[in-house]
């Protein structure tokens, strides 16, 4: 049986195929088919654990949603899916930078020393 894509967010099918597009970029490949997977098994990330895996000025990447339990104590450049309104603002707080993966591919199209988190 086909696969539906009725019921599908067209934002997440959107961004999938922009991310399977940059098939030259392993790092965008892999996020993309985390991506593809159904609701209950995409990744949710705490900012406690990015802060626990990353140093002052790494780039992140979360094929899921970013949530705000823990505290972030360096800056760092986090792009994701989604994320709750209380992680942006402690992000914001750290003086890391929030943006959607869109905003990532523009600025990173080879997807170097960019952290895949999940």
């Amino acid at each position: 049986m086909a696969r539906t894509t009725e019921y599908e967010n067209p934002k997440r099918v959107e961004i999938i195929k922009k991310l399977k597009k940059k098939g030259n970029a392993k790092i965008y490949k892999t996020a993309a088919e985390e991506l593809s997977r159904v609701r209950k098994n995409r990744r949710e990330v705490n900012i406690r654990k990015i802060n626990e895996i990353t140093k002052e000025g790494d780039c992140v990447l979360v094929p899921g949603k970013v949530l705000c339990f823990g505290l972030l104590d360096h800056k760092v450049e986090i792009a994701a899916f989604s994320f709750t309104e209380s992680a942006k603002e402690r992000i914001g707080e750290s003086g890391g930078v929030a943006m959607t993966i869109d905003e990532l591919m523009e600025k990173n199209p080879s997807g170097a020393n960019v952290k895949l988190v999940g």
